[in-house]
């Protein structure tokens, strides 16, 4: 496979220079464009060219999305970025603080899990409709007989079939 250097001169990067520095796929940056997560401009013969904040950008995705994140709460936290200028430290560290208590939650969450997981494991009921674990709270019992959640449930949270 052939490593292009990039020429440090070099104001913008192609599409192909964005997923090998990044560690991404092609398809990936694409992906991430059409969300909104990153942007590019056109050149005159219509091919994509990207700043090279972008980088930046697709590591700080990348490690949002090890941590469980949705790429839509990613997104709505890098539309709070500055977009004139380069984000620096303090704009990443602010973007940090706000992530740290959902990661904080996330992980509460994951532990509690683990902790039922022992006891579910031995209780050996495999019930949809009461364990605690599949149903918390026992909201699936206003569900009708095919198991679909009845208005009162929808939007609670609680996972499909």
């Amino acid at each position: 496979m052939s490593h292009r250097k990039l020429n440090p001169q070099k104001q913008s990067l192609t599409v192909g220079d964005v997923a090998r520095r990044s560690g991404v796929a092609v398809s990936t940056v694409h992906y991430y464009e059409a969300k909104g997560l990153i942007e590019s401009t056109r050149n005159a013969g219509n091919q994509r060219r990207f700043s090279r904040d972008v980088l930046r950008r697709v590591a700080v995705i990348k490690i949002a999305q090890r941590t469980g994140m949705p790429l839509a709460e990613i997104k709505a936290s890098l539309d709070d970025l500055p977009t004139s200028r380069t984000p620096d430290a303090e704009d990443w560290r602010h973007l940090s603080e706000q992530w740290r208590s959902a990661l904080d939650e996330r992980i509460r969450c994951l532990i509690a899990l683990r902790d039922q997981l022992d006891g579910c494991i031995g209780c050996g009921c495999l019930s949809l409709k009461s364990c605690p674990l599949r149903n918390p709270g026992d909201v699936l019992a206003d569900t009708d007989a095919e198991g679909e959640a009845s208005p009162s449930v929808v939007g609670t949270g609680v996972p499909g079939r």
